[in-house]
């Protein structure tokens, strides 16, 4: 039985959240861009949807966002403005949409990946299929060798549980692990067990989170784990102008591979 359909990670259990703030700052108001006909946010709603692994739910700071994602079909919900961080953002939606406690398992969909495959966001449950796994995220393999100095892009440094599979040891900008080996693109999509959100959120900014400005180091500094799946390749994240331009060429060609 896979883990999207086991009975501890049944879509009744399972909260797919999606943050979404104005104030980008090399983008301001991407949420609202235009992708494909329809705002970015939405697109990504709808792509979480299709993953089939739970409610979904969007989670922001601004009235036009929330109007927009209604206005689709999905549930908004209106949260405080001065969240340090989208893990704050989703936990305050947690608790507005599920005060009593139902939900298990919180899926964080970053509300930039318009193009992200909603079998990518269903893989990012497998880590939990192990109870002993608090935090489960996703990478890929660097195949650009550029990639592999650039600080831009996160790696895993993670020990091998299975060929798709990796136990998180470190997270770091760096060129890491030395060696011969592949080296791991991180990419930000989590799913939380509900009381490692929890504790996550209550934690203060570890030593080496602020080193390197990766916020999934307070897991770890903590003794949190966190396992990662590996999947094909890494979904586009829109931050610039550029990459909004990529994204509607990458679904427009989907759109015509569909007809």
């Amino acid at each position: 039985m896979s883990p999207a359909t086991s009975p501890a990670l049944s879509s009744e259990r399972v909260l797919v959240l999606i943050p979404a703030r104005m104030a980008a700052t090399r983008l301001p108001g991407k949420p609202l861009a235009d992708v494909g006909g329809r705002p970015m946010i939405v697109e990504v709603a709808r792509r979480a949807a299709a993953a089939a692994i739970g409610q979904v739910a969007v989670a922001t700071d601004s009235e036009e966002i929330a109007a927009a994602v209604r206005a689709a079909g999905f549930t908004a919900v209106l949260t405080r403005a001065d969240h340090p961080s989208g893990s704050d953002r989703i936990f305050e939606a947690l608790g507005a949409l599920d005060p009593d406690g139902a939900v298990d398992v919180v899926v964080n969909v970053q509300g930039d990946l318009p193009t992200i495959a909603p079998a990518t966001i269903r893989r990012a449950l497998a880590p939990l299929a192990e109870p002993a796994v608090d935090i489960a995220t996703l990478c890929a393999e660097i195949v650009e060798e550029e990639e592999r100095t650039d600080p831009n892009v996160v790696k895993v440094v993670g020990s091998p549980l299975a060929n798709d599979l990796l136990r998180a040891l470190y997270f770091t900008r760096a060129t890491a692990p030395f060696g011969t080996g592949p080296l791991y693109h991180h990419i930000g999509l989590y799913a939380y067990r509900r009381p490692a959100l929890a504790r996550f959120v209550g934690l203060a900014p570890s030593v080496l989170e602020r080193r390197e400005k990766l916020e999934q180091l307070r897991a770890l500094e903590a003794g949190m784990r966190i396992d990662v799946a590996v999947v094909d390749a890494v979904p586009l994240g829109v931050d610039t102008q550029a990459h909004l331009e990529r994204a509607r060429v990458i679904l427009a060609q989907e759109l015509a591979e569909q007809k």
